[in-house]
């Protein structure tokens, strides 16, 4: 028997309910984990109000990361062994797998080692943030050293971590933020420049930071209107990645900018990274020696009890937190 969160019925964090069941032995190409801490994310707040991109079938099972150890592996497992240190990279649905709970399993192909150095409560927020920052910026977008990236909510796990995955491959990150109450954590964070999302002078100051070349990448789970200042402040050859819409409002494409400086506006999702074999491994790569050499790590907001899952969906929709919420288990 195990305990896991469950939900019978959509709406807030009340619907989650903490249940025994029993877990059984895990299955080809499966690893079962011992969970030490779990990473909370926004897609499990949506998928529990039934605003995800799936609707879940109950009850349903919900959560994307989890670091614990090893307590066996199924048929044709070899990569892992009872009692590994490990952690779990976003790369299922919730229609099959969840990582809310005590003992839980995991597709094999989303499992991978923990760093030494590393606790449980760090590798449970390093895999959905450090992961879909890496995607766009190094395997899609091909950041260097020199250029410029703007990132859009960069208080957010996703957005911390966008900072620092810049700064390992020495380009400078714009961090962008709804006020300036959060400007000194993401200067400590490693933001080169704090700016205003919504600010109307947002393209100028952005040409400004780059000496009139214009920015190399945009990185925005925002979108609506403002995203047009954003755009007009690419540089040739610039990407804007839309990853999310927290404004929900169509975003404004001026033909005139993507014509005379051949950009790209694009979505941008985590799969596109966690379910392509070669890319993800590419991507366990790069984060596993970020954090070895400490370069990477994720910033820990504050952490909850496992019986305290609620209360910790009502502090993420709160969204006053600046980097990870973790639940210890």
């Amino acid at each position: 028997m195990s305990r896991v969160v469950r939900f019978h019925r959509v709406g807030g964090p009340e619907v989650l309910q903490i249940e025994d069941i029993d877990v059984p032995a895990p299955k080809a190409g499966e690893v079962q984990i011992r969970v030490r801490a779990l990473g909370i994310n926004r897609a499990e707040v949506m998928y529990r109000s039934g605003e995800y991109v799936i609707q879940p079938s109950f009850p349903a099972r919900l959560g994307y990361e989890a670091a614990g150890e090893v307590v066996s592996v199924g048929e044709g497992v070899t990569a892992f062994a009872a009692g590994d240190r490990v952690g779990v990279i976003p790369a299922f649905s919730f229609a099959d797998y969840g990582m809310y709970g005590e003992v839980v399993n995991a597709p094999a192909s989303a499992v991978v080692r923990t760093p030494d150095g590393v606790s449980f409560e760090e590798a449970a927020a390093t895999w959905m943030a450090f992961t879909t920052a890496y995607g766009a910026l190094i395997s899609l977008g091909g950041l260097k050293a020199g250029e410029t990236v703007v990132i859009g909510a960069a208080a957010s796990s996703v957005g911390m971590a966008a900072i620092q995955i810049a700064n390992y491959v020495k380009a400078t990150p714009v961090a962008l933020s709804r006020s300036l109450a959060k400007k000194d954590a993401l200067l400590q964070g490693g933001a080169a420049h704090v700016l205003i999302g919504d600010d109307p002078a947002l393209r100028e100051q952005l040409l400004d930071v780059t000496d009139g070349k214009g920015v190399k990448m945009v990185f925005d789970p925002v979108g609506g209107p403002q995203a047009k200042s954003l755009i007009q402040a690419l540089g040739h050859g610039g990407t804007f990645f839309q990853y999310g819409a927290l404004d929900a409002r169509d975003i404004p494409v001026p033909v005139m900018d993507i014509l005379g400086k051949h950009l790209t506006v694009r979505g941008y999702e985590l799969f596109e990274i966690s379910t392509d074999p070669q890319r993800l491994e590419e991507a366990k790569q790069f984060i596993n020696r970020g954090l070895a050499e400490g370069a990477l790590r994720p910033l820990i907001d504050r952490t909850f009890s496992f019986d305290e899952i609620a209360q910790a969906h009502r502090y993420m929709e709160a969204g006053n937190q600046i980097g990870k919420i973790v639940v210890t288990v």
